[in-house]
């Protein structure tokens, strides 16, 4: 990664910017420290500028540092907040900043993360829905710039129609869709007839009448037309006995025309979804966190399956915290990315001296809209952040579960905090932390060293910025007894590493957890299991696996993800879940967990089926079955398939399933004359 230059502001002395520490922790090339370079140091970032790349340690004023390049023609260089995040903090704690800023600072140059996108089209069709009182007032406004129409939840006495938009009367029992693309099915639908004197009326109501438009501006002050109705793009829903909230709504709906870049926050993968198989449900756990109904469960040819419409999706992450398959991942940001991004922070924050100057790191995770805003407020008006609490922002606050938790701890951070805000998906994030907090203890319970580390992982959803203070101003923890590990590969990889440095190594048992973990073991009663191998050939993951050659079934623990669907379809019930997670490399080898010798058919000695069923079916039938009685027909069962097939058809001379003799099988040498020549 090529060094990129550097250009440090103190904000006109208020903090200490520590361009040795930045320096040492990730490299960067620092061209200048000035104190007001919004103001009279602007030349200074336009010299910078001129000369190439730039990064500005300040993102309150960057579009005045983008007119400032536009102005030299230079690119419009890249800004980093660390006055709020690592500067602005108690007076005691400013000399020990640096590190922190060096954390910063690296985290900044991996940058956000890609996102694929795609884009949708809204031609501001809009459906405005409420009382006249409002949904009038409203439609007037809009109508100069958007396609209006007005849905009356009751008749109203119309004089003169209206100019510029539609009006009609209906209850709306349906909608779904988003920005660009809405459908609703209303009741009672009745639209205005504009002809005639004197005092309008409406037709004749029907129902079931279907509409479409891509924008609507709810008024009613009713129950939302959908979950979660605030991530609906193109769903606006302010307070009608509120204005200024409609007037910004009305703002906002104008503004909704045109074609519009929506992020992919989730890829998700049909192949490796374990909802069903066979029709027997599995894994539901995407359908029960998704706050949007993007997630849904249609019916397909091959039978019920998971379906993600992903201009719905809102990208709470919460489907991919909990996918244990790997069908659903988010890509706002992945994982992956924020490994990387936890592990550049951590180890520029050890290489500028974090350890030695303020303790162990500490890390907060927070969103980009709340949480940002909370730190920001308390770093103006409050303590702000302690030294060794590294900020980590993400899209998908949900997205941050048990994986990356556990995986936070494992690269060397004492605590992992998680700052909700009240549109936050708390109730995922908290089952997903209950679960880390699970892994942890009993990864610590297995330490050969006695030592413990509970409480390391905090849900905090603070009223106020001094109230985020005073939980991060507390007695921080003392660093884990850990090597920090290199975090790579996909969730269930880092998840793995993770633990295994938390129990200081390979322990000689696995690790047990609660149950619904996402990890575990199939146990398989031998005595029960008749080795007909319908788990086998239903597992979605390939986690139970037969042998073509030999009655056989097989287990290998990595691949489980305790859907439970082997356990439903076992028709000996059998099979048994035990959430667990094997840290040894005896997880990724096949176990055999049941086999036994193949029956030799009595015709022609081919090897088929299982020598013991074949061989109890035989003696429950034989003599007690009229079938069976005084019969060959015993004999057909311990016949494979072939050798069944031929003794059928050859069984009575005249029978109906009789038949001449085969003809005798031609060879090349019927073909060829008795000198070898055609």
């Amino acid at each position: 990664m090529a060094t990129k230059r550097l250009v440090l502001c103190d904000c006109v002395g208020t903090f200490k910017p520590d361009a040795a520490a930045i320096d040492a922790g990730c490299g960067f090339e620092t061209v200048a420290t000035v104190s007001n370079l919004c103001g009279q140091d602007a030349p200074v970032l336009a010299e910078a500028l001129a000369g190439g790349e730039v990064v500005v340690a300040c993102a309150q004023m960057a579009e005045v540092f983008n007119e400032i390049a536009a102005e030299v023609g230079a690119p419009e260089p890249a800004t980093v907040d660390i006055r709020d995040r690592a500067g602005w903090t108690r007076p005691a704690a400013l000399a020990d900043t640096g590190p922190k800023q060096a954390a910063l600072m690296a985290a900044a140059r991996l940058g956000p993360g890609a996102t694929p996108i795609m884009d949708v089209e809204s031609e501001g069709l809009c459906l405005i829905l409420g009382p006249a009182e409002v949904t009038i007032p409203a439609a007037e406004a809009l109508s100069e710039t958007l396609s209006v129409t007005v849905l009356l939840d009751a008749a109203e006495e119309m004089i003169a129609p209206p100019q510029g938009f539609d009006v009609a009367l209906g209850r709306t029992r349906q909608a779904t869709g988003s920005l660009g693309n809405f459908t609703l099915t209303v009741d009672n639908y009745a639209a205005l007839e504009p002809a005639g004197r004197g005092t309008l009326g409406f037709a004749r109501p029907q129902n079931g009448a279907q509409t479409s438009c891509d924008i609507i501006l709810d008024l009613r002050g009713a129950t939302p037309l959908f979950p979660a109705y605030h991530k609906r793009d193109g769903y606006l829903r302010p307070d009608p006995g509120d204005p200024r909230a409609v007037a910004r709504a009305v703002a906002d709906a104008s503004e909704l025309v045109g074609t519009f870049e929506k992020p992919l926050h989730i890829r998700f993968t049909a192949a490796l979804c374990a909802h069903q198989r066979a029709g027997q449900t599995g894994c539901t756990r995407c359908l029960s966190v998704c706050p949007t109904g993007a997630i849904t469960a249609a019916t397909t040819p091959g039978g019920e399956a998971v379906v993600l419409d992903p201009a719905i999706c809102a990208g709470c992450g919460a489907c991919a915290a909990v996918c244990p398959s790997g069908a659903a991942i988010s890509e706002d940001p992945g994982s992956e990315h924020l490994f990387r991004t936890m592990r550049v922070m951590a180890e520029a924050y050890r290489t500028a001296g974090g350890i030695e100057r303020s303790g162990a790191p500490r890390l907060l995770v927070h969103g980009t809209d709340h949480g940002a805003e909370m730190i920001r407020l308390a770093a103006r008006h409050g303590d702000g952040l302690p030294p060794d609490v590294l900020p980590l922002e993400t899209r998908a606050l949900a997205a941050f579960g048990h994986a990356e938790q556990l995986v936070g701890l494992a690269l060397g951070y004492a605590e992992v905090t998680v700052l909700a805000g009240p549109k936050d998906d708390v109730e995922t994030i908290r089952d997903e932390m209950t679960l880390a907090e699970a892994m942890v203890e009993g990864a610590f319970a297995l330490r050969a060293d006695g030592t413990r580390a509970a409480g390391r992982l905090r849900l905090v959803e603070p009223a106020e910025p001094d109230a985020l203070c005073a939980l991060l101003y507390g007695a921080a923890p003392a660093a884990l007894p850990i090597e920090p590990i290199l975090a790579s590969g996909g969730r269930r990889d880092g998840v793995r590493l993770a633990a295994k440095a938390l129990a200081g190594g390979v322990p000689e048992v696995p690790l047990l957890l609660p149950d619904g973990a996402p990890y575990g073991a199939v146990m398989v009663n031998t005595d029960s299991c008749t080795l007909c191998l319908a788990c086998a050939s239903l597992c979605p993951t390939g986690a139970l696996m037969d042998n073509p050659d030999t009655p056989e079934l097989s287990f290998r623990e990595e691949a489980c993800i305790q859907c439970g669907i082997c356990e439903t379809v076992c028709p000996e019930t059998a099979i048994t879940l035990e959430p667990r997670l094997e840290l040894s490399d005896a997880a990724f080898q096949p176990v055999i967990k049941k086999a036994e010798d193949p029956f030799a058919c009595i015709e022609c000695g081919k090897l088929f089926g299982v020598k013991s069923t074949v061989e109890k079916i035989v003696a429950k039938l034989e003599g007690n079955h009229a079938l069976f009685t005084n019969s060959d027909n015993v004999r057909l069962i311990q016949m494979c398939d072939d050798c069944r097939v031929k003794v059928q058809f050859q069984a009575h001379e005249g029978g109906i399933f009789s038949g001449p003799a085969r003809p005798r099988v031609r060879t090349t040498d019927d073909y060829l004359d008795k000198d070898g020549e055609a």
